[in-house]
């Protein structure tokens, strides 16, 4: 397991230094992925990376191309999550992968492209967190951040629950990168995403959030660190629904 994880550092690592220049062929757009989103310069350079180091531990199911290559490991990728965000030169944007064998997941890494944070978990391990250039790691601490702000990915869709929210109280934000918002979720008061749900979004973020308060429904997930916050929200969705 620590092969792989260290083939994704790296991988991430060559993404984040080519995108530090400016490349003018990254903000083209492509044709239409198997995520269902238009391909990017962006994604697809960086699923290029990602299948030149990663394709040695199992098939790859990229959002851009679909599965790719063959093996007993299943590797779930968003090669850039929050491309949207990268194009308009917006800091918030990063990667994605989750490694899968017999339906669960083994390695969870996602990586904020913008600052080098990098956020890891292995199975039955501590998630862990440090910047991606100095590869130092130590354990996320759930209880370091007093969180001020909840995260609402796609918020924009969802006026009357929106002010439901607004009505207890809480404020949010709508950043438009859902696997990058799952890993901070240790740090906000919660983490909610409605819409169409997509293994390619969800399946490393959720992997990082299993010592917090989690539920998945059809077209929605929540997660909360406090149990009050979580039952709130979770009331204003089943009502809306």
């Amino acid at each position: 397991m620590q092969k792989f994880l260290q083939a994704a550092i790296n991988a991430n690592k060559k993404i984040y230094f080519y995108l530090q220049e400016y490349h003018k062929e990254l903000f083209k757009d492509y044709s239409l992925g198997v995520g269902g989103d238009i391909s990017s310069g962006f994604d697809l350079y960086a699923e290029k990376i990602f299948i030149e180091d990663l394709l040695d531990f199992g098939v790859i199911d990229s959002e851009e191309s679909g599965n790719i290559g063959e093996g007993e490991q299943k590797i779930i990728i968003d090669p850039i999550d929050g491309s949207s965000n990268i194009a308009s030169g917006l800091p918030y944007f990063g990667t994605s992968i989750a490694l899968k064998k017999d339906n669960e997941i083994k390695a969870a890494i996602i990586c904020n492209l913008a600052n080098g944070d990098l956020f890891y978990k292995l199975k039955d391990e501590p998630l862990m967190v440090g910047k991606l250039e100095k590869e130092e790691f130590q354990e996320e601490n759930i209880n370091k951040y007093e969180p001020k702000v909840g995260i609402f990915e796609k918020a924009y869709a969802y006026g009357e629950i929106v002010s439901k929210i607004h009505d207890l109280g809480y404020k949010f934000r709508t950043p438009g990168a859902v696997a990058l918002s799952l890993a901070y979720a240790h740090r906000v008061k919660f983490v909610l995403f409605k819409g169409r749900l997509r293994e390619y979004d969800l399946a490393a973020g959720l992997a990082m959030c299993k010592d917090l308060f989690v539920t998945m429904e059809q077209d929605y997930v929540l997660i909360a660190k406090e149990k009050k916050v979580f039952e709130k929200i979770e009331k204003i969705l089943k009502v809306a629904q």
